[in-house]
């Protein structure tokens, strides 16, 4: 239970680094209050398919996203609370991004304390076939263990819903 705990912490606290990373690296998020957080997200229709998508549960009561970026597979764990999709310095060199000459000039907080990420344009993400293309991400330095998958991508779907067993993807 204790490690359940730790591990929700960890995500929340690099959470909160990327948003304050992301409300810096747009001029559109400037200003922007945060999503609510809420069973139903909507926003402008910007998906590029028609077809709805789910996502299962997994048994560790998370939502994983297999999704394909620029046509490479990447697992992400999906984060309404997280403004950016957050991608670690690994799966950014599997993209084609060089972890070691992007400028990292934005200031994160994560569950291992400071670090800083890189902006970086993603030219597809899809999740079951939800596409959205140009997604703005972070490639967080060091301190996070997984990719997140965050409202750069999900904001841009026409909307989402979470149901006990399956997130819905509207695109």
């Amino acid at each position: 239970m204790l490690r359940i705990a730790l591990i929700a912490l960890a995500g929340a606290v690099t959470t909160v680094g990327a948003a304050q990373a992301v409300q810096m690296l747009s001029p559109q998020l400037r200003g922007a209050q945060p999503a609510p957080a809420a069973m139903v997200a909507t926003a402008e229709p910007q998906g590029e398919t028609a077809a709805a998508a789910s996502i299962s549960k997994g048994a560790d009561g998370h939502f994983w996203a297999e999704a394909q970026v620029n046509g490479s597979r990447v697992r992400f764990l999906v984060d309404t609370g997280a403004t950016a999709v957050a991608l670690t310095a690994a799966d950014a060199q599997r993209l084609g991004f060089s972890p070691q000459t992007l400028d990292y000039s934005y200031k994160v907080t994560t569950a291992n304390g400071e670090t800083r990420a890189a902006a970086v344009k993603l030219a597809t993400v899809s999740v079951a076939g939800a596409k959205v293309a140009n997604v703005d991400a972070l490639v967080i330095e060091d301190g996070l263990d997984t990719s997140l998958l965050g409202m750069t991508y999900l904001g841009r779907l026409s909307s989402f819903e979470a149901h006990r067993q399956s997130l819905v993807l509207h695109p």
